[in-house]
């Protein structure tokens, strides 16, 4: 088996009933649920002028190949009604492969670890309440360090815990 941590977030329609609904399709295809963050609210970052976005880190124990993850994430996003428009728009769900294993991938369709995943306080601050020890594979500091050294300004605030 394979842990690989997820970033799922939204910020269209029923926000919290999206993301319990997105977590149960991931641990219905994709494999186990070990681990989830609370829910995090954040504004939403490249694009400002749309609703605020609600982000979720998510272990899984998976059976798959990251690209076979991929495919099935990618499927879910399109289950549940994801249209890609306008790059940084609004979504009712997106899904993000951020860590998969200690591997490191660089191929068109799939990088891993998620490249921009350091500068980004909405991917971090969820992160560490599950895994502040985890090391990035490539910049090879933990999590909580990423945390404290990232510049982005966005507020996050811990919207939800969940049992």
């Amino acid at each position: 088996m394979n842990k690989a941590f997820l970033l799922t977030g939204g910020n269209l329609g029923d926000r919290v009933n999206n993301m319990k609904y997105c977590s149960f399709l991931i641990e219905k295809s994709c494999g186990a649920l070990i681990k989830k963050s609370s829910l995090y609210e954040t504004a939403a970052w490249g694009k400002k002028d749309q609703p605020d976005f609600l982000n979720q880190v998510l272990l899984i124990d998976t059976p798959l190949t990251p690209e076979s993850l991929l495919s099935a994430l990618l499927t879910i996003e399109q289950q549940m009604g994801r249209y890609r428009g306008e790059k940084y728009g609004p979504r009712i769900i997106d899904i993000d492969i951020l860590l998969y294993n200690d591997e490191v991938i660089s191929e068109p369709r799939l990088t891993i670890p998620h490249p921009r995943m350091q500068e980004r306080r909405f991917v971090l601050e969820p992160i560490n309440e599950i895994a502040p020890g985890m090391i990035h594979p490539v910049l090879h500091k933990s999590m909580l360090q990423l945390l404290k050294e990232c510049s982005d300004p966005l507020a996050v605030h811990k919207k939800l815990v969940w049992v």
